[in-house]
């Protein structure tokens, strides 16, 4: 069966057809390992997951490239600002290094928890400075860039198109786009190729141009071309990449090469936040760690990405995540009934689903449709091995652990509850034995704003996570 993607090139849904007939090369780009990864930038690699997931079930093998910036993101695209890297080493006086290792490890521990697989290759740009420093290198052969006294620029006068991803014009575009960067400069929106680094930068390595650091573009095309070659099949990303990121490793890639590296480009749309932008000072940029501690699984809050199409806004409210970790036991609960079920089902019903199924995931991974299927085989009255054989079938694309429900739902009942839940079961057990029943009840709803069920049973009260 055709798989089709929509493509962010083409502007237009295509089917994919791989250029190696075995393999599928992808390249991701990763995060900038300076703080803590959010919940908005997991939805991207939660759609980077369900892509790679959705490849496989078709057949494909990978070759998957994720870089870790590590060096040279600065603090605005218009080649402005701190490294990020050395900003957040000055803030917790520590060694850039020693921020990127602590920060890429809760990383790869976020990935986990959220069962998105890691990809073949994880490329760290420190670990890549004479790849990026030839890619220069060949620029300037090629007429492509050119030196001031503050870097490398790209020229963009050079190109036949630019930019050629976002379509917008020019003069909106955000690399360089502020004249005062580099009065030196051809024109305001040539971007940093290649940065000279003042005495006091700590992140910098020996060039033909002196002691200086990578621009953050040149990281991707330099690594991606490494492992993937000059032309691969999918790059992936989230939409604020396209004005200016992706925009910038396309034209660096034409520069050297001649030729647009990544045949789809895929990118997934903005998480919301209480229907807003997330931003750090209106405070509601949340970790998983955040999300755990109101009780709300890191699957719930993967099992909420499948709820829109990665290519729709998402808009994320405490009140949805709640609902959807009270989503994710009942799916437990339903694939364990189904897992002691006896019934017999007949092997067309079987194969009518796993259609729908593949035609659906197929269809530039419409995952929401996805979901409907599987809740309809949670939710039937015939409870049989054969579906939750073939809902553990349709897990490999979801990635949502359900071989192991059994366990989630036994912790949930044996969770260890945070000192100020506790302390509301307590004051709650207390009102109930002095038939207080409006503060019990009141009790109870405000356990249950803060993610935790209250079950009153013969045995006693028992608390579990929403």
């Amino acid at each position: 069966m055709a798989i089709k993607f929509y493509n962010t090139l083409t502007k237009e849904k295509l089917e994919f057809k791989p250029l190696e007939e075995n393999t599928v090369r992808m390249y991701s780009c990763g995060p900038t390992v300076y703080s803590y990864a959010h919940i908005g930038n997991f939805r991207a690699y939660i759609f980077m997951d369900t892509l790679r997931r959705v490849l496989k079930y078709n057949g494909h093998n990978l070759k998957h490239v994720m870089n870790i910036t590590d060096v040279g993101h600065l603090e605005s695209d218009a080649d402005e600002g701190e490294d990020k890297m050395e900003k957040a080493a000055k803030k917790e006086n520590k060694n850039p290094y020693e921020i990127a290792t602590y920060y890429t490890d809760i990383f790869f521990r976020d990935m986990e928890r959220l069962k998105i697989e890691k990809p073949e290759i994880i490329a760290k740009a420190t670990e890549h400075i004479p790849e990026m420093l030839e890619f220069v290198k060949g620029l300037i052969e090629n007429g492509y860039a050119y030196e001031t006294s503050r870097g490398i620029y790209f020229d963009i006068s050079k190109l036949d198109k630019y930019p050629v991803l976002s379509n917008r014009n020019i003069e909106d575009q955000i690399a360089g786009a502020r004249v005062d960067v580099d009065e030196e400069k051809k024109s305001p929106y040539d971007f940093a190729l290649w940065i000279k680094a003042p005495e006091n930068h700590i992140m910098k390595w020996e060039s033909p141009w002196g002691m200086s650091y990578p621009g953050w573009h040149i990281e991707c095309s330099a690594m991606g071309r490494k492992y993937l070659g000059d032309e691969f099949d999918i790059h992936t990303g989230g939409i604020d990449h396209i004005p200016t990121h992706h925009e910038n490793e396309i034209a660096q890639s034409k520069g050297l090469t001649g030729k647009i590296p990544a045949k789809y480009w895929m990118h997934v749309e903005f998480l919301q936040v209480d229907g807003g932008k997330m931003s750090k000072s209106l405070g509601n940029v949340y970790t998983l760690d955040q999300l755990q501690e109101k009780g709300i699984e890191p699957l719930a809050y993967k099992l909420f990405c499948f709820t829109a199409h990665y290519r729709t806004k998402l808009n994320f409210t405490f009140e949805t995540a709640q609902a959807n970790q009270k989503a994710l036991t009942r799916l437990r609960e339903g694939f364990v009934k189904q897992l002691e079920g006896t019934q017999k089902i007949e092997e067309a019903q079987i194969k009518e689903y796993e259609n729908r199924f593949l035609e659906t995931i197929n269809d530039d991974l419409n995952i929401p449709a996805a979901m409907g299927i599987i809740w309809e085989i949670v939710r039937s009255q015939k409870q049989s091995k054969q579906f939750a054989e073939l809902l553990l079938k349709f897990d490999q694309v979801l990635g949502l652990d359900l071989a192991n429900s059994k366990t989630y739902l036994e912790q949930a009942k044996n969770i260890e509850l945070p000192e100020e839940i506790q302390k509301l079961v307590e004051e709650r057990r207390k009102a109930r034995q002095e038939k207080n029943w409006a503060l019990s009840d009141e009790i109870r709803d405000t356990l249950q704003e803060k993610g935790y069920i209250v079950k009153d049973t013969k045995e006693g009260m028992s608390i579990e996570i929403c």
